[in-house]
């Protein structure tokens, strides 16, 4: 299944709510999720990653195609090879603290796989919160971290705010330039509810998540306009625009439409993300892209994240507010609506409904996808799923 309905609308996984509605050209492949874990397991394990680090490596990935964000899971998983292959991910990684305080931290992550170093940073943002009310954690010298709302959502199974951003290779150029300055530097925030599921706000701040260009280039489509520019900085819906010099747009799309806004959100995730803990910055983070070097004169180490966790008894009782939270969803699924067939959707429930739908069903993966996959299972010498 590539959408399910939520609240009237048709939500696809590949990307924002009716686009890509015309998706029946594409060719799907269903695989239940423990097949896709235990082969993401396998790949990892090739890596030379230990058996507890590629546990939790497949663990991010799979959670990202559970919820329905396919430009995140296993698809980036030939990525990782790639970078692991050129020695740009440390396999190994002796994560560590190199400076701390009783609320606050900063983590080393030793060029390790971003999805193993953002969980021990966040994990690290919980235990100080439990003692002290909040933890703050700042990450450098990481990589690719995955979905933003799998480290709150962590913050969330102790009653507790979840708070992360990571800055990211440069593909954004603010308002007014027609350089490559930002990264699309996701921002998610987490909120535990009583009866409902965690209210999830996890977005890029570009006008549109970099993997959601790479799936409508496998799946030959356009995309909208206001999503990114050409090299001379002129509005396309052509997603092959990125490979030939173009950029992404901040999110608003242009400066009429508020793209400033996205901008500034953008520089807030920079700053903190890597200008606070030592990470490469602006231009100079490194691509995820193998074929494409790190800068020759960094200003930092690595990519760079932010972690917070903040235990809602230290504001009131949890009980009480995750009732009101309640009451909050309820009222907002309940707004009076343009379309009477289309409510509110809250955030995160799209992810959540997915997630239900596909523990069940299975995920449906591109064949462009499958065959990626399947190469890199006969390069490594692991089963191909087939």
């Amino acid at each position: 299944m590539t959408a399910i309905i939520v609240a009237g609308v048709q939500y696809h996984a590949l990307c924002n709510p009716v686009i890509f509605l015309d998706n029946k050209q594409m060719n799907f492949i269903t695989f239940p999720e423990p097949q896709l874990r235990s082969f993401t397991e396998q790949v990892f394990l090739k890596m030379g990653c230990s058996e507890a680090d590629a546990t939790l490596a497949a663990d991010v990935l799979l959670r990202s195609d559970l919820r329905g964000i396919d430009s995140h899971g296993v698809a980036r998983l030939v990525g990782y090879v790639r970078l692991w292959e050129k020695g740009r991910i440390n396999a190994t990684p002796n994560i560590r603290v190199v400076h701390e305080t009783p609320t606050t931290a900063t983590v080393d992550g030793d060029a390790g796989l971003g999805l193993v170093v953002a969980p021990f940073a966040m994990k690290l943002a919980i235990e100080k919160a439990k003692i002290y009310g909040s933890g703050w954690v700042s990450v450098k010298n990481s990589n690719h971290f995955g979905i933003a709302g799998y480290h709150s959502l962590l913050a969330t199974e102790h009653d507790m705010i979840g708070i992360s951003m990571t800055n990211a290779s440069p593909l954004v150029a603010p308002t007014y330039a027609n350089e490559r300055l930002l990264g699309t530097n996701p921002m998610c925030y987490a909120f535990p509810a009583g009866k409902y599921p965690p209210v999830v706000v996890d977005m890029a701040t570009s006008a549109a998540a970099n993997g959601k260009l790479e799936i409508a280039q496998r799946a030959g489509k356009a995309i909208p306009e206001g999503w990114a520019q050409d090299k001379d900085g002129r509005p396309s819906t052509d997603p092959n625009q990125l490979k030939a010099g173009g950029s992404l747009l901040p999110l608003g799309g242009d400066k009429d439409h508020g793209s400033h806004k996205g901008f500034g959100l953008s520089a807030t995730v920079d700053i903190l993300s890597a200008v606070l803990s030592g990470a490469n910055y602006g231009p100079w983070v490194p691509p995820f892209v193998a074929f494409m070097e790190p800068s020759a004169n960094p200003v930092g180490e690595g990519i760079g994240h932010f972690f917070g966790a903040m235990r809602i008894d230290g504001f009131r009782p949890a009980d009480d507010f995750k009732h009101h939270l309640d009451n909050w969803i309820e009222t907002f699924r309940n707004a009076r609506p343009v379309d009477p067939a289309q409510r509110v959707i809250i955030p995160g429930e799209p992810e959540t409904a997915f997630e239900q739908e596909r523990a069940i069903n299975g995920i449906p993966l591109i064949d462009a996808v499958v065959n990626d996959l399947n190469e890199l299972a006969t390069k490594l010498g692991v089963a191909a799923l087939g």
